[in-house]
């Protein structure tokens, strides 16, 4: 009997030794990664902006004219441009792409180039975008009209000459943010088959959360990966929040899914306010919104993505920039006007 007490004390010895280690080399690895500064600066970076017409309608400005000053006032040449369900099919029929045939006109005329987003859960609150005359008739029709929308969106665009690439849906197997159905990794890859389909000539792009999600789910769908990049964000419970990690938390776990995903880009670097209390941006006090975005929290934050070291980085919030402009702040227009012309080396004044 000693002996089996002896020999089970040894064991709980040894397991604890080995949980022991276990939880020191997670401390360990989340100190490197989280804590320590070291940032991988892997050659220039392409700079552009993500750019929405419900966004800049909902911040009480002429969209047109919103976008006609960043292609010609910033000069930007990279755009992702989200396509909403609700505005191209608002009633059962024909498809309207006319606005979005205007704006990947504009684009080409100045030599830029887009980054298609296509489906129904697409860049700005609530997501989803689908229209009521689909979504009353329940999830096995929504799903079926979305692979319609899909192909169509496809066939329609795949010979634009400003198209540089399809973006599939936005976070789709992201579930905790948004007005959604439940993700669904299975319809995701039907979408991707139907779009291949038709256009095998421009890479899919699938995106998931910086911060909040591992990135191989999406990665195994993706010909590229983009991810969201916020350093503060804001929740009921704990108010503004600041992320303690570092540039390496990034190209670490890009470099662990290589060689599943050959490239990781930045589709959505954060470059605008993040409201509280679920407040939309007019509604905001401007004292509150510099709270998460004032003009040295803009130069960090590219600052932060250049460290990072990902080819291309999209900015987050081009119409605010506008909108605060007409305020009398054109801190932050000038600023990206700056960071657009010189597009490699982005110099912080």
């Amino acid at each position: 009997m000693a002996e089996v007490a002896s020999q089970k004390k040894h064991n709980y010895r040894r397991r604890a030794l080995i949980a022991t280690a276990v939880v020191v080399a997670v401390l360990v690895y989340l100190f490197v990664n989280l804590l320590i500064d070291n940032a991988r600066r892997a050659g220039p970076v392409v700079w552009g902006v993500t750019f929405s017409t419900e966004y800049a309608k909902s911040l009480g400005l002429d969209w047109k004219q919103v976008y006609t000053a960043t292609l010609d006032d910033l000069k930007v040449k990279r755009l992702r441009i989200p396509i909403y369900w609700d505005e191209i099919q608002p009633q059962a029929g024909a498809y309207n792409f006319s606005d979005v045939d205007w704006m990947m006109n504009e684009a080409q005329k100045r030599d830029a180039k887009v980054l298609l987003v296509v489906g129904r859960r697409v860049p700005r609150w609530p997501e989803c975008h689908t229209p009521e005359w689909v979504a009353k008739q329940g999830i096995k029709f929504e799903d079926r009209e979305l692979l319609k929308l899909v192909a169509s969106e496809v066939e329609h665009f795949k010979s634009a000459p400003a198209l540089d690439a399809w973006q599939l849906e936005n976070e789709p197997l992201l579930s905790v943010f948004g007005e959604c159905p439940p993700s669904d990794p299975q319809l995701l890859t039907e979408e991707r088959n139907a779009l291949k389909a038709i256009d095998t000539l421009h890479p899919v792009v699938i995106t998931d959360s910086g911060e909040l999600s591992v990135w191989l789910p999406t990665a195994l769908t993706a010909d590229v990966l983009g991810i969201s990049m916020y350093r503060v964000t804001w929740n009921q419970w704990l108010g503004y929040f600041y992320y303690p990690i570092t540039p390496a938390f990034y190209w670490k776990k890009a470099d662990a899914l290589y060689p599943i995903v050959k490239k990781v880009i930045v589709t959505e670097l954060q470059a605008e306010p993040w409201p509280s209390n679920q407040r939309s941006i007019p509604d905001t006090p401007l004292d509150e919104q510099y709270k998460s975005m004032n003009i040295a929290t803009f130069y960090k934050n590219i600052e932060f993505a250049r460290r990072v070291g990902f080819p291309d980085v999209y900015l987050w919030g081009v119409e605010w920039w506008y909108w605060i402009k007409e305020k009398g702040n054109a801190d932050f227009w000038n600023a990206a006007r700056q960071l657009f012309a010189e597009n490699k080396t982005f110099v912080k004044r």
